[in-house]
C-alpha cells in the first residue's frame, strides 16, 4: 500500500534514481544529463511542496510543486509534475500522489496548478485530465532530443473550488 509523506533531503538519492530513467531514454523531461542525489536534494530544499510515495518503507514516486513563474504576480501559481518508478504506471500511484499534493498546496494558498507535458505522452494527457487539468495551449517544436523536435502541451487545473 502506497504511503505518502513530505519528502527530505535524505529521499535525494532515491528521487534522481526514479527520475533517471526519464532523461536518459524518454522525451518526457527536456533535461539531458540526470541530475545526481546532490542536485535533487538541492531542488527538493527549493520546491514549494515535494511529497515522497513508498511502499514497504521504499520510493516508488514522487510529486512537487515549484514556482510557475519568478515574477510576483505569479505567485500563486505553480508547475506540478509527478514521476514513478518504471512499472508503476496505471497503478493509482500518480493520482494519489498528485491528489495529496494538491491538498498541500491549497493549505499553502496556491490556486492555480499548470503541467507541461512533452508530446506525444496519452498516459500523462489522461492522468492529468482525469485529475481536472484542462489544456491551455500547446508549444510547437519547442525541445530538441534524441534527434528530433517535441511539442510540449500545457495544461492547468484549478486548486481553489471557489475559482
Amino acid at each position: 500500500m502506497l504511503s505518502i509523506r513530505e519528502a527530505t533531503a535524505d529521499d535525494a538519492s532515491a528521487c534522481a534514481s526514479i527520475y533517471a530513467p526519464y532523461v536518459r531514454d524518454t522525451v518526457i523531461s527536456f533535461e539531458t544529463v540526470p541530475p545526481d542525489a546532490e542536485e535533487m536534494a538541492a531542488r527538493i530544499r527549493g520546491s514549494s511542496a515535494w511529497l515522497v510515495g513508498e511502499e514497504s518503507g521504499r520510493a516508488v514516486g514522487y510529486a512537487y510543486a515549484g514556482p510557475f513563474n519568478a515574477r510576483e504576480a505569479y505567485r500563486w501559481s505553480c508547475n506540478v509534475s509527478v514521476y514513478l518508478e518504471h512499472g508503476r504506471r496505471r497503478t493509482g500511484a500518480g493520482r494519489a500522489l498528485y491528489e495529496a499534493l494538491f491538498v498541500r498546496l491549497v493549505d499553502l494558498g496556491y490556486r492555480r496548478a499548470a503541467a507541461g507535458i512533452t508530446l506525444p505522452n496519452e498516459a500523462s494527457v489522461g492522468l492529468h485530465a482525469a485529475l481536472g487539468f484542462e489544456p491551455v495551449g500547446t508549444f510547437g517544436r519547442v525541445g530538441w532530443k534524441h534527434d528530433g523536435w517535441h511539442d510540449v502541451a500545457w495544461m492547468q487545473r484549478n486548486l481553489s473550488p471557489d475559482e
